[in-house]
């Protein structure tokens, strides 16, 4: 029977998982929220296809899907020794026996037997008839449980004195117990990521698996048996290294530790904060700091050890190394690029190859740049912009003929005008001039090209001399000459000249002269100055 198909970035994430991060075939069936044999039959089907990791870049969705479905990959089927069960039981029981081990020894002796996936599976079956029900043994190094507490901390604002509810954010190792605790503004998605970043810096090292409830920024969409985990989550735990379990919707019994660290923070933090004042953010996480370090420095009633021990003898030395970049918080956004082969990211515009307008495709975007893929392979990555409604186009994204346009400047505009001659130059300047803009006199100077190709160089000069001699800075006044073929006419170098106008309103030149002179020559001060108007105002 063939295997349903999975989308690609599910079955990219499989691999990664299983040669990358060396989880095992259990593990990465909880971590894809699918079934055992469909990790190992999308294994299986990999191996045959000859798929290595990491895969090529040049490797798209449809690509790796095709190599994967060319031909079925159903394994035969064969007989099977079945293991000793009860054997292998008693066998568990002895310092250091691991199932692994066993595993090992069952397929020395029987080349031909089950997978380790499938060994594994077929005790725990067995296994599960003894018991109704399994305690939880957390190795070291394996899992990090993380919530928010439903008790929340406050702040005061200093001006109005007003109450101010934050959240309380709480982390611990499964195998130590080692418990990290801050407040933070809210439940969103940059609160959220941050809190792990500080609390694996404060760890110094991450576990295999991250255990969270099923709120908003964690898991898009809950389910019991395929969540779907928020992208951006989801990318901040590769970048460490990890994967994203999530515990089931309303069982509590997932993420045990959680519930009692959370508890333990709400009694020994929130309880013993409850007479101080905080009005920063930075003085509330200062303070649970405190209470957090004496926390994990008192030893626990049952072993009589500290959590702080626990941590530096168990889980330090299992912990996965830091990374050696530092995250950056990038959000994903389903988009569908619009006819001007343009996307829509936080109100600005950043373009995408014309070829892909309609098609829907998915934006990563940092605080510093924006980056856009499709199936899975980046096609254009832009500096992010700020403020709203501005637009950031890459020439190699446009079709050929917006491309040209996008090329002039007013620089080349009048250099290619003056190819054609001094006059068509000073046209076109003088058409880039009289506009607000540059820009919107493109058009008018493509125009005129356009014109010259038609009529022929010598005659577009003709005609920009003679819109020049009109002060006409206009393409329908060249082209209107040359329809008319006034081009052809020739100029008159010298105007005629108009007769002076004679009228007794006028009073001429010599009227100010002698008003000049008037002021010039020296008179009594206590004289009335004249008043030529009649108004008594003067002049």
């Amino acid at each position: 029977m063939a295997a349903t198909r999975l989308p690609m970035r599910r079955l990219r994430e499989l691999l990664r998982l299983k040669y990358e991060a060396g989880l095992s075939h259990r593990a990465i069936a909880q971590a894809c929220a699918m079934g055992l044999g469909t990790v190992t039959t999308y294994l299986q089907r990999a191996t045959a296809a000859g798929v290595a990791w990491p895969l090529p870049e040049d490797l798209d969705d449809a690509a790796l899907e095709a190599r994967l479905f060319a031909r079925p990959a159903v394994p035969q089927a064969r007989d099977r020794v079945v293991p000793d069960w009860p054997q292998l039981h008693q066998e568990l029981k002895k310092p250091g026996v691991t199932l692994s081990l066993l595993w090992v020894e069952y397929r020395a002796q029987h080349p031909d037997g089950y997978g380790y996936s499938q060994f594994c599976e077929r005790y725990r079956r067995w296994a599960r008839a003894l018991k109704p029900s399994m305690r939880q043994v957390h190795r070291a190094g394996e899992k990090l449980f993380v919530d928010f507490s439903g008790t929340r901390p406050h702040l005061v604002d200093p001006k109005t004195g007003e109450a101010i509810a934050v959240e309380l954010f709480v982390g611990v190792l499964g195998a130590s117990g080692l418990i990290y605790a801050e407040a933070t503004r809210s439940q969103d998605l940059p609160s959220w990521v941050g809190a792990h970043v500080r609390m694996l810096n404060y760890f110094q090292g991450s576990t295999a698996i991250w255990v969270p409830d099923n709120l908003k920024s964690g898991v898009t969409m809950a389910s019991r048996y395929e969540p779907e985990i928020n992208r951006t989550y989801a990318e901040l735990a590769r970048h460490y290294d990890a994967v994203v379990i999530p515990a089931r919707v309303a069982t509590p019994t997932d993420k045990p530790k959680a519930e009692v660290s959370v508890q333990i923070a709400q009694r020994w933090v929130l309880a013993a904060l409850r007479h101080r004042t905080f009005f920063t953010l930075a003085d509330l996480n200062a303070a649970i700091g405190e209470r957090i370090d004496a926390i994990n420095e008192r030893p626990m009633q049952i072993t009589g050890i500290s959590r702080r021990a626990l941590f530096e003898q168990i889980d330090r030395p299992a912990l996965r190394p830091m990374p050696r970049t530092r995250y950056e918080l990038a959000e994903w956004k389903p988009c569908r690029v619009n006819i001007d082969y343009h996307v829509d990211v936080d109100h600005n515009f950043y373009s995408v190859p014309y070829q892909l307008v309609h098609v829907r495709v998915e934006a990563r975007f940092t605080a510093s740049t924006v980056e856009v893929f499709v199936n899975g392979r980046r096609l254009a990555s832009h500096t992010r912009l700020t403020g709203r409604g501005r637009f950031s186009t890459q020439l190699a994204h446009m079709p050929r003929a917006h491309r040209a346009h996008a090329e002039w400047t007013p620089s080349r505009l009048i250099a290619w005008a003056e190819q054609t001659g001094p006059a068509t130059g000073r046209l076109v300047a003088g058409i880039l001039e009289h506009r607000p803009h540059p820009e919107q006199g493109y058009r008018a100077c493509l125009g005129l090209m356009r014109l010259g190709r038609v009529y022929g160089a010598d005659r577009l000069e003709a005609a920009c001399h003679r819109a020049e001699r009109l002060r006409s800075y206009r393409f329908r006044t060249v082209e209107q000459i040359l329809l008319n073929h006034q081009d052809r006419l020739p100029l008159d170098d010298a105007a005629p000249t108009r007769p002076p106008l004679t009228h007794e309103n006028l009073r001429g030149a010599g009227y100010y002269a002698d008003q000049e002179a008037y002021a010039d020559a020296p008179h009594d001060r206590e004289a009335p100055h004249p008043a030529p108007d009649g108004d008594g105002r003067g002049v």
